[in-house]
């Protein structure tokens, strides 16, 4: 897996975006905030209600200068058919973000998320507008993730970027931060106590 504070592997694949099928490139994010995950499998079970709740959170997102990409093994004729698919019926429907198809499985590989059975674990990786990885979290596959926390973690990135204070355990949008300092820290601390 690659590590915090490197770049990320950039890839070129195909993706659905909207209903056409395009060519998607990471490097073209470049200059924006990134929120890319991977998920098992289209047509499954904990992986459609992270991508709903993703599409559903993306105007959030789209707030704080975020852009949100799909990626899993499945070919972008499953991640189309799976758009096409009513809610109800077990599909998504239509999401307003792009589903990468990695059905090379390069891109999982190059993440360190496939594992030897061919599907890749639930793996987020926050990317700056460097294209440096921030943050990086894989839950295994049963256990879905929070779409809540992804946006907190970009804030708290963006925040420490403008400003220079650290943000501490459980910090949301307009909280307390931390200059880092021993002094200040102290301050911060006598404050919160």
């Amino acid at each position: 897996m690659p590590q915090v504070t490197s770049p990320a592997p950039d890839f070129t694949a195909e993706a659905v975006i909207g209903e056409e099928f395009k060519e998607l490139k990471l490097s073209q994010y470049k200059g924006k905030w990134v929120v890319l995950f991977f998920y098992p499998l289209d047509f499954t079970f904990v992986c459609p209600t992270e991508i709903v709740e993703y599409d559903a959170k993306l105007d959030e997102f789209k707030k704080i200068g975020a852009e949100v990409i799909g990626v899993s093994i499945d070919s972008t004729f499953s991640h189309l058919a799976w758009k096409k698919t009513a809610r109800k019926d077990g599909g998504i429907g239509e999401i307003k973000y792009p589903l990468v198809s990695d059905i090379t499985k390069q891109i999982s590989k190059d993440f360190g998320v496939l594992l030897d059975t061919g599907v890749a674990l639930r793996g987020t990786f926050i990317i700056d507008p460097q294209g440096i990885i921030r943050q990086a979290t894989v839950n295994d596959l049963p256990v879905g993730r929070n779409i809540d926390e992804a946006i907190r973690l970009v804030k708290a990135f963006q925040f420490n970027e403008k400003h220079g204070e650290v943000c501490p355990a459980n910090w949301n949008d307009g909280g307390k931060t931390m200059t880092p300092d021993v002094k200040k820290s102290k301050e911060y601390f006598s404050s919160v106590n």
